[in-house]
């Protein structure tokens, strides 16, 4: 008698891209806040705004998480944001969304 061995989990790719546009749409908000408190004007585009000098908090950073968190689908920890925060949205992006698609390998056991 053969034995059928159960279908392996389905392995679901990193959304990278979304990821990026939750966590891009979340820090435009917070940069434009962050700068109208400290006097700093932004750029008109977008591409300006996410590489201007805006020091965005950790603790804002954090509080953007959750949008990423409807995309992958778990709760992410605090310790994926640096401490003391970024200078730009780009910074900021460049450190966190590595540090999530790692955890999102080791959760899901889907590579890039």
């Amino acid at each position: 008698m053969a034995t059928i061995a159960p279908p392996a989990p389905a392995v679901t790719a990193f959304p990278k891209a979304a990821v990026i546009k939750a966590l891009t749409d979340e820090l435009l908000s917070v940069a434009q806040i962050e700068a109208q408190l400290r006097g700093i004007s932004l750029p008109k585009d977008k591409a300006g705004t996410m590489k201007a000098a805006v020091p965005l908090d950790s603790l804002s950073i954090v509080d953007t998480l959750c949008a990423v968190e409807t995309v992958v689908g778990f709760e992410l920890r605090d310790n994926i944001v640096r401490t003391g925060g970024y200078d730009s949205i780009e910074e900021a992006l460049a450190h966190v969304v590595p540090r999530i698609e790692k955890v999102w390998v080791k959760k899901k056991g889907a590579k890039p």
